[in-house]
């Protein structure tokens, strides 16, 4: 029996690793029932961050506190839930800080499944925000990508790359052991902030990114455009792309993509840009 108990520990130690979460669906997956799980708690072998949450304790190769990047590692890598990191967080993330406080308050996920209820009753400094990727892209990789690429947290085995369709996604590594935290490129994560206007970010800090945004490649800019639903997020796409002109925009065509028709009012008593149709805020020099 101690040898079966044994065992079982042994598989544990194997499947989670040290820093990642998993929960009480991933726990039966693997022959942990509730009773199991219960000594193992009782006796120091897990900790529970959350209800139904597990973890092993901390130890001295591991950092003390849960931290976001581990939550979404454990959500992309253990428990399969195809959500990324994008928005405004992703754009963080790459360097487009500006001037932006550097503590993170709010971490936004894409993806086309509902996270887990557990993910905001964390004991983080973080609120998680998941948006639906549906409304924004139509072929959108995160539906066949990141459960299928087949890394291996134990055997830090090499991903499948080839997924990472259309350059829309891309990876960080973090932490000591560097696992592979998958994100939206800078291209895309700009396009998830644009659907954020005006009610939940500025037009002032889309401005400042676009500035910035130097290096934006133009093909991967193009499948992008090509995919996304959105006829707002295009034309302040194209809207801030002219006022900042970076060498990249002479390789898009507006012309080339469903920008629709009509006015579209996103500021309240803001000035008509009369190239795309968009009101936007006065001090903004629509006609630059």
């Amino acid at each position: 029996m101690s040898e079966e108990k044994g065992s079982k520990l042994n598989h544990l130690q194997m499947a989670l690793p040290q820093g990642l979460i998993v929960d009480s669906g991933w726990m039966e997956k693997n022959g942990f029932q509730p009773s199991l799980r219960n000594r193992y708690v009782s006796s120091g072998w897990l900790e529970q961050p959350a209800r139904g949450v597990y973890r092993r304790p901390k130890g001295q190769m591991t950092d003390a506190p849960l931290r976001w990047q581990q939550v979404v590692l454990s959500l992309q890598l253990l428990l399969e839930y195809p959500l990324i990191v994008g928005g405004m967080t992703a754009l963080d993330l790459h360097g487009f800080t500006h001037y932006r406080t550097p503590d993170l308050k709010t971490v936004h996920l894409y993806g086309r499944v509902k996270p887990p209820g557990w993910l905001n009753k964390l004991d983080l400094p973080q609120h998680f925000v998941v948006h639906n990727s549906d409304t924004l892209f139509a072929e959108d990789p995160i539906a066949f990508g990141l459960g299928s690429l087949a890394y291996d947290v134990r055997k830090d085995t090499a991903r499948d790359h080839s997924k990472l369709t259309g350059g829309s996604l891309e990876e960080l590594s973090w932490g000591q052991w560097e696992w592979p935290l998958t994100l939206s490129s800078p291209e895309r994560a700009y396009l998830e902030f644009l659907d954020e206007l005006p009610g939940k970010a500025s037009f002032h800090h889309a401005d400042m990114i676009m500035q910035g945004a130097v290096n934006f490649r133009p093909g991967r800019m193009q499948k992008l455009l090509r995919d996304c639903k959105s006829i707002k997020v295009k034309r302040l796409f194209f809207f801030f792309a002219d006022r900042h002109r970076h060498a990249w925009r002479k390789q898009l065509d507006p012309d080339a993509f469903d920008l629709g028709s009509g006015k579209r009012m996103l500021v309240r008593g803001g000035r008509l840009d009369p190239v795309y149709h968009i009101t936007v805020p006065g001090d903004l020099d629509a006609e630059q």
